[in-house]
């Protein structure tokens, strides 16, 4: 008897420590995941044992090469979070076929962005199916150069947002944007705000190896093969460390250039 029981506790042991799994977490978005089900390795019985959706064991038919996840049983809100757990025997692999369909997408739509006299960016969304960062954008320099970065709240509901930004002389332009699993970006409409402070000036100051501004500004200074040097903001900028030689510089709204003795 003993040598009995120690033989079942041994095969139940082994049985737990080789089971392997598949996680797949992600939102709600209405469709459902359909699973590839090899065979076992031993040639009987199917790859996978068990399916859980957010803990709760799958009423789902698994015992098939292949079979669908079907979240709609489980009163999901668009929005909601997903965590599939599907175990599976050992030296076999279920594969999921459509993963992308709980991977969080870009869906938000701007109901309002501007730009504030306290310097303050705002934006109203609905329809944001997950929560994805915001980044936000201000062209300077004829490029979109990023500033600055929000989480996203996600949901259908309507998000208010806001974030400080810097501006420079003249016209300012400013837009945010997403990118989702798919790597592509998704663009808001622009903020248009008009500065009244006047323009920005430079001075380099060869005896103190400095650039000197007349009020403090965002800068990029770029070296004759348009590698980054140096960038920031600040009203005198020490260049001692740059070699000699011809430098473009990008300061305010302006781009310009100097040649350091």
């Amino acid at each position: 008897m003993y040598k009995y029981l120690l033989s079942l506790l041994f095969a139940i042991a082994f049985i737990f420590s080789s089971a392997q799994k598949v996680e797949l977490r992600g939102i709600y978005q209405g469709d459902n995941i359909y699973v590839m089900n090899p065979f076992s390795s031993s040639g009987v019985g199917f790859c996978i044992q068990e399916v859980r959706v957010n803990g709760k064991v799958s009423t789902d038919e698994i015992s098939s090469s292949a079979f669908e996840i079907d979240l709609s049983q489980y009163n999901f809100k668009l929005g909601d979070p997903v965590h599939i757990l599907i175990k599976h025997k050992e030296a076999c692999l279920p594969k999921i076929i459509n993963p992308h369909v709980i991977q969080t997408k870009s869906t938000y739509k701007i109901s309002s962005i501007v730009v504030g006299r306290d310097q303050v960016l705002r934006w109203t969304t609905t329809n944001e199916t997950g929560a994805l960062d915001f980044y936000i954008e201000q062209f300077r320099w004829n490029k979109w150069v990023k500033i600055g970065k929000v989480k996203g709240k996600g949901g259908s509901t309507k998000n208010q947002y806001s974030y400080t930004i810097t501006t420079h002389s003249g016209q300012n332009k400013f837009r945010i944007k997403q990118i989702d699993y798919t790597k592509k970006a998704r663009y808001s409409k622009e903020a248009i705000y008009r500065s009244m402070s006047p323009a920005v000036s430079f001075k380099y100051n060869k005896s103190s190896n400095k650039l000197d501004f007349s009020s403090s500004t965002s800068y990029e200074i770029f070296n004759g093969y348009g590698n980054i040097e140096m960038k920031g903001k600040a009203k005198s900028v020490n260049i001692q460390k740059l070699k000699p030689g011809n430098y473009y510089l990008n300061y305010d709204n302006k781009m310009d250039s100097f040649k350091k003795k």
